[in-house]
C-alpha cells in the first residue's frame, strides 16, 4: 500500500467519523470506534478484536470488544450515517444494489441465530451463523451499506434462548429474501440512487422479492434455478429448457473478472417475456 493510498483512506475515514461521531456520547468511545475502523481498513492479516487491538497500540482487546459488546450506541443510525456517506461519495443514478449472504463459522450454540445450516462461505452445512448484506455499486466504487442477521424459526420460537442471546422479544421470523427486500426498501426510501438490483438464485426464485421490486419500480438482474418455471407466450417452461431452445447467434460471452478459482466467464442471451400483470410501469430515476 502507497503513502498516497493510506493518506486517501484516512482521509475518508476522518469524514465518515465526522458524520457518525455524534452518535457515540463520550470521548472514549468515539476514538475507540475510529481505532477500530482504521483497523478494519488496514493491512493486516486475520482481522479480529485482538489483531485491530493491537494494530492500535493496545495490550488486550478488552477495549475492543467493550466497544462492541456494552457501549451505548445505535447501530443502525451509524449504519443510515454509512448509507449516506455512500451515497454522497459513490451515488451515480445507475447505481446497483446487491444482495448476498456470508456464514461466519461457529463452535458453540450460544451466538444469536447459530445452528447446522448452509454456507456459501464454506461450501456446505456448518454451524454457523448466516448475515443478509446489501451492497452498494457504481463506476466511482462499491461498498457495503447495510446487513441484517438471519434468525432461524427454531431461534424465534425458543424465548429463553432468545432473552440469553439479547435478542429483542419483537424480533420475528424473516426470510432471507425478505430481510433483503426490507434493506432495499430503506435504502430507497433513504433515496439512495439506485437503478438495478442483482442478486443470486436464492433470491431470484422468490416471487415476493421479486413483486416488491417490481412494486418499486427498480430494474433488476436476478439468477434463479435450472427448474424455475419462466412464462412464455406457450406457457412456463423450465429455464434450462429455455436456454437450451435459444439460437445460437444471441448468445454473448462476457468476463465477470478473475475469481479464486480463475477467469469467471458466462454466457448471456436477452429474451423478450409476456407480461404477467406484475411488469413495472415506467422506470426510476431515468434509468
Amino acid at each position: 500500500m502507497t503513502v498516497e493510498n493510506v493518506a486517501g483512506w484516512t482521509a475518508g475515514l476522518d469524514e465518515l467519523m465526522g458524520r457518525i461521531a455524534p452518535r457515540f456520547g463520550r470521548v472514549e468511545p468515539r476514538r475507540r470506534a475510529r481505532a477500530y475502523l482504521l483497523g478494519l481498513l488496514s493491512p493486516i492479516a486475520g482481522k479480529n478484536s485482538w489483531t485491530i487491538a493491537e494494530a492500535a497500540g493496545d495490550d488486550t482487546p478488552d477495549g475492543m470488544q467493550r466497544l462492541l459488546n456494552d457501549a451505548v450506541w445505535d447501530a443502525d443510525t451509524v449504519r443510515d450515517d454509512l448509507r449516506g456517506y455512500v451515497a454522497d461519495q459513490l451515488g451515480e443514478v445507475d447505481g446497483v444494489l446487491i444482495v448476498d449472504e456470508t456464514g461466519f463459522l461457529k463452535k458453540g450454540s450460544k451466538s444469536a441465530g447459530v445452528q447446522r445450516q448452509y454456507s456459501g462461505t464454506a461450501g456446505r452445512v456448518e454451524n454457523c451463523q448466516l448475515g443478509v448484506f446489501l451492497a452498494y455499486a457504481s463506476s466511482r466504487g462499491r461498498a457495503l451499506v447495510d446487513r441484517e442477521l438471519y434468525l432461524p424459526q427454531q431461534w424465534c420460537a425458543d424465548a429463553e434462548r432468545r432473552a440469553e442471546a439479547g435478542i429483542d422479544s419483537a424480533v420475528r421470523f424473516a426470510t432471507k429474501p425478505a430481510l433483503a427486500l426490507a434493506m432495499i426498501e430503506r435504502a430507497l426510501d433513504a433515496g439512495m440512487p439506485a437503478c438495478w438490483v442483482a442478486a443470486d438464485e436464492a433470491y431470484g426464485q422468490d416471487s415476493k422479492f421479486r413483486l416488491g421490486l417490481q412494486k418499486r419500480q427498480v430494474g433488476y438482474v436476478l439468477a434463479v434455478p435450472r427448474s424455475q418455471k419462466i412464462p412464455t407466450e406457450g406457457g412456463a417452461a423450465r429455464a434450462d429448457a429455455l436456454a437450451a431452445a435459444a439460437p445460437e447467434l444471441p448468445w454473448k460471452r462476457r468476463s465477470c473478472g478473475d475469481g479464486a478459482k480463475g477467469p469467471r466467464l458466462y454466457d448471456w442471451a436477452v429474451a423478450s417475456l409476456p407480461d404477467t400483470g406484475t411488469a413495472a410501469r415506467g422506470s426510476p430515476g431515468g434509468c
